[in-house]
C-alpha cells in the first residue's frame, strides 16, 4: 500500500484515480494537484460518489519546481504520476530529483515554443535518476503506452524477429461537435499539424502532413481512413528494437475534421508564435484553445467505440506470420464507469497499470526507461483485468500498403 501523488486533473488524470480508487490495496493514499483545485474537487467528488474513496487535492503550479518540490516533501508520496502537459514534464522531474521520488508520465517533453516531439530531453536525465536511485518511466498511456507493451509482447510470445511494425489508431466516436479535440486542443493540433515521419531501413523518413491517407476495416467500428503521422513511440521502438525494418504510426480522422483544420490553418489560428492583439502578446493555437469545447465536457455526449494496436509481420520458427494486437474500448462503457470518454480511458487505465507496477516492485530499476523496456505480461495481465481487455488475431498477409 502506498501514497501517490498525481498531476494534472483533465480527462485523464480524472480516468487514472477513479481506477486508482477501485484498487485500494496498491493506492493506499491519493492526493490529485492541478493549477485549479477546482478541477480537483470536481474529479474527488466523482471518486467519491462512485467508490466511496475519498482522495485529497491541493493546487500547484507544476512549471514552478519549488513549488512541486514543497507539494511532494508534504505529500510525501512513493510515485508522481505526471498527467500534465507535456510542456511540463522536466519541471515535474527535476522536482522528482530534488526529492528523490520516482516518476511516471503519458507523453514525451515538448518545448512549448516548437513542436518537436522527441525523447532527447528526457532520455538525457538517465545518469542522474540512477545516481538518485529513482525510477523514471515514460510513456505508460495507450500510444506512447499499451501500443510499445504490445510490441514487446509479440517479440516475447509471438515472433522470434519483427520486420515490419503498423500502430493504427482508430477513434470511431461522435461527440456531436462540429469541431471538437478529444484531447487537450493545443497538444493535440500541434501533433496533427506536425510533417509525418516513419523509420525505414534505419533512418528517417519524413513527408507533409495528413498526406498519406489509406482506408482500413477496424473491428467494431468498421471502415476509416486513416493517416500517415509521427507518434513519439516510433523514436522508442526504433531505439530498442533495432531489427525492426519499418515502424509507421497511422491514424483515422473524419472529412470534418480535417476541413475545419484546413480552415484554421489557412487562416493562422493553428500557429503557436505569437502575435500582438490589442497591445499584448497571445499565441493563436492557445486562444483556440479557449474556444473549443473542453475534452472532459464530451464524454455525455460521445457515443462509438475506439480501436488501437499493432500489426507486426516477422518470423516464426522460420516461417513468415502477420498477428495484430489490439483492444476496442466503448466510449459510453467508459463514461458510465468514470465520467470521462473513451480517449480519456485508453490513457488514464494504462497510467494506473504503470503506477501499480511500479508500486507493488513488479516493475523497479534506477534510472529513466521507457515502458517497452520492461517485462510486457504483468501490464498485459491488468490491462485484461481493469477494462482495456486484448485480443490477437493472426492475419493471412503482410499489410499491402
Amino acid at each position: 500500500m502506498s501514497k501517490v501523488l498525481v498531476i494534472g486533473a483533465g480527462g485523464v488524470g480524472s480516468v487514472a484515480v477513479h481506477k486508482m480508487a477501485q484498487n485500494p490495496d496498491i493506492f493506499s493514499h491519493i492526493t490529485l494537484a492541478s493549477r485549479r483545485i477546482i478541477s480537483c474537487e470536481k474529479v474527488a467528488e466523482s471518486v467519491k460518489a462512485r467508490t466511496g474513496v475519498t482522495i485529497d487535492v491541493a493546487q500547484v503550479d507544476a512549471d514552478n519546481v519549488a513549488e512541486t518540490i514543497a507539494l511532494i516533501e508534504k505529500v510525501q508520496p512513493k510515485l508522481v504520476v505526471n498527467l500534465a502537459l507535456p510542456y511540463q514534464d522536466l519541471a515535474i522531474m527535476d522536482a522528482c530529483l530534488a526529492t528523490k521520488t520516482d516518476y511516471l508520465d503519458t507523453a514525451n517533453y515538448e518545448p512549448r515554443d516548437t513542436a518537436r516531439f522527441e525523447y532527447s530531453w528526457q532520455w538525457a536525465y538517465q545518469d542522474r535518476f540512477r545516481e538518485a536511485g529513482i525510477m523514471a518511466l515514460l510513456g505508460s498511456g495507450f500510444d506512447p503506452g499499451v501500443t510499445s507493451v504490445f510490441a514487446s509482447y509479440i517479440k516475447k510470445h509471438l515472433l522470434d524477429r519483427i520486420d515490419t511494425l503498423d500502430i493504427l489508431d482508430c477513434n470511431g466516436g461522435d461527440h456531436g461537435q462540429h469541431f471538437a479535440t478529444n484531447f487537450n486542443p493545443e497538444i493535440n493540433i500541434r501533433e496533427v499539424t506536425a510533417p509525418s515521419r516513419h523509420w525505414e531501413g534505419g533512418k528517417w523518413v519524413e513527408g507533409p502532413a495528413l498526406k498519406h491517407k489509406q482506408p482500413f476495416v477496424f473491428d467494431q467500428v468498421g471502415e476509416k481512413n486513416m493517416y500517415l503521422m509521427y507518434h513519439e513511440e516510433l523514436e522508442s521502438l526504433a531505439k530498442f528494437y533495432p531489427e525492426i525494418k519499418r515502424i509507421r504510426f497511422w491514424m483515422t480522422f473524419g472529412d470534418a475534421y480535417l476541413k475545419h483544420l484546413e480552415v484554421l490553418q489557412n487562416v493562422g489560428m493553428t500557429r503557436i508564435d505569437p502575435v500582438v492583439y490589442n497591445g499584448q502578446e497571445i499565441i493563436p493555437l492557445q486562444f483556440l484553445k479557449a474556444v473549443l469545447p473542453e475534452p472532459s465536457s464530451l464524454g455525455s455526449t460521445t457515443k462509438g467505440k475506439t480501436n488501437i494496436g499493432d500489426i507486426a509481420t516477422g518470423e516464426k520458427d522460420g516461417q513468415q506470420k502477420t498477428v495484430y494486437v489490439y483492444n476496442v474500448c466503448d466510449h459510453e462503457e467508459a463514461y458510465a464507469e468514470t465520467g470521462n470518454q473513451a480517449v480519456s480511458y485508453t490513457t488514464g487505465v494504462p497510467a494506473m497499470i504503470g503506477a501499480a507496477l511500479m508500486l507493488t516492485g513488479a516493475w523497479k530499476g534506477e534510472g529513466v526507461f521507457n515502458i517497452e523496456q520492461l517485462d510486457p505480461d504483468p501490464f498485459m495481465d491488468m490491462l485484461n483485468k481493469h477494462g482495456l481487455p486484448w485480443q490477437v488475431k493472426e492475419l493471412d498477409a503482410p499489410l499491402d500498403f
